[in-house]
């Protein structure tokens, strides 16, 4: 088993820092340990302790906004198996006292970039430099260190949603599904599709020789390209199909919308729709689309219909003071009254970033908590934003069949805070314990990854 030093936890990336170096330095241990020891007792891959009980003092219920104290919680293998005050603890079973804390489910970021962080230098916070100058196999290497920061802040599921080079959100999902690092589960959309030149705007040079709107962007404008890129992005391991709807003049119709619909229904797919403008959004609810993503173009009708049809809305708002990312306080105003709008009119609604850059001093998971003050400023109550960030997520996430809700038969997914963020959302800046698939990966607010890394398979090579 490894044991990589547990690294403190801190309010900014440091901490993050010092457990990586920490963690390459168990690993190069092991590499330069003597083969004789392993001839004699190979290492043992590290698994969840076969029955885990975990004493909560109080445990909020998203879904239904209330708080219930003394419950015990019982973990077996990666799964919960029982829930309630008077849970008996089975003999040898280990215990982890939670009694002062507040448990709850994950958190979820419901649109997010992990193998994009654009910076003020090089870019200059342009994330065409990124792609141009970083290859997929690095990005994918920064996928799994942002993954680490989202884990570490009790985000538990995150969504992908494109621009990822190529496939290392698939790569990411995949090493975090085989047991091989920790992180969230992902549900990635691949390499976003759209029309020509996606949300890129090259010269023909680039285009017609260096294939520069590669890899970021499938262009699809024909119903045989549309078919092809769909099936393509599943066959290379998307979870989600996500399109650009109007990104350019020739945007997509309803028919053309439906289409991408009824191909990703052929593999169980939903499909989430990046919209710029009023008649995009309308040809995406008219077709039934599955969820909206980012809330500029949307306005008082739009939420209407969509609340009417049960479209999710994943506005991305995004707040102000954040380093090097101005928000004009117009802007700002705009976004904080067009999410109250949504609220009001009962769109469902999910958190969600967008979150593609970094901001100094703060943790990938820190930079997206930092989005629930808009949601704050909107006037919404605790409640909803609470089941915005867990409930909601599950459901867009389209996993919530399994994982989410602290049940019996989900997965052992759950943090501990605290406060409670039914009376203080800001609570949820400060998780202590995080549970990922009934192992330990957050606790006393220290970071100890060593059970999650391991060569592995120990989940199956068919995993995809």
């Amino acid at each position: 088993m490894l044991n990589a030093p547990p690294f403190p936890r801190r309010r900014s990336t440091r901490s993050i820092l010092e457990g990586c170096v920490a963690i390459a330095a168990a690993l190069a241990a092991i590499v330069i340990a003597p083969a004789a020891l392993y001839a004699q007792q190979p290492p043992a891959i590290p698994s969840a302790p076969a029955v885990t009980a975990i004493r909560a003092g109080r445990l909020i219920d998203p879904d239904g906004g209330r708080v219930l104290t003394n419950q015990i919680i019982l973990i077996e293998g990666s799964r919960i198996r029982d829930v309630g005050p008077n849970v008996q603890i089975p003999a040898g079973a280990q215990v982890i006292d939670l009694s002062r804390m507040t448990v709850m489910p994950g958190l979820v970021d419901s649109h997010n970039h992990l193998a994009l962080t654009y910076k003020p230098e090089p870019e200059s916070n342009v994330y065409y430099y990124t792609y141009v100058q970083e290859s997929t196999a690095l990005r994918a290497i920064q996928a799994a260190s942002n993954g680490i920061q989202m884990l570490a802040s009790g985000f538990t599921i995150v969504r992908d949603m494109g621009n990822n080079a190529l496939y290392a959100d698939t790569a990411l999902r995949q090493a975090i599904d085989q047991g091989w690092i920790p992180g969230p589960t992902i549900v990635n959309s691949g390499i976003i599709i759209g029309g020509m030149g996606g949300q890129f705007f090259p010269p023909p040079e680039m285009v017609k020789e260096h294939n520069i709107v590669y890899q970021e962007y499938l262009d699809a404008d024909t119903p045989d390209e549309i078919v092809k890129a769909v099936r393509q992005n599943i066959l290379f391991g998307a979870k989600v199909i996500k399109i650009c709807v109007d990104c350019k003049p020739y945007g997509y119709t309803a028919d053309e919308i439906r289409l991408f619909i009824r191909e990703a229904a052929k593999a169980g797919m939903k499909v989430a729709g990046h919209v710029q403008t009023s008649a995009g959004a309308k040809n995406a609810i008219d077709a039934g689309i599955w969820s909206i993503e980012h809330s500029g173009a949307l306005n008082d009708d739009l939420h209407k219909q969509m609340a009417a049809k049960g479209i999710w809305r994943a506005g991305t708002e995004t707040p102000t003071g954040l380093e090097g990312h101005p928000v004009s306080p117009q802007a700002y105003q705009r976004t904080v009254a067009n999410l109250k709008n949504a609220y009001d009119n009962k769109v469902p609604t999910v958190f969600s970033t967008d979150a593609d850059y970094f901001v100094a001093g703060k943790t990938r998971g820190e930079l997206c908590l930092e989005f629930l003050r808009p949601w704050k400023d909107a006037g919404i109550p605790n409640a909803d934003i609470l089941r915005a960030i867990t409930v909601n997520g599950y459901k867009v996430a389209d996993i919530d069949k399994v994982r989410g809700p602290i049940k019996a038969g989900f997965f052992a997914d759950l943090i501990a805070l605290a406060g409670n963020p039914l009376e203080d959302i800001d609570a949820l800046k400060n998780v202590q314990f995080v549970m990922k698939d009934g192992m330990v990966f957050k606790q006393d607010g220290v970071v100890t990854p060593a059970a999650f890394l391991h060569g592995g398979p120990v989940n199956g090579w068919r995993i995809r």
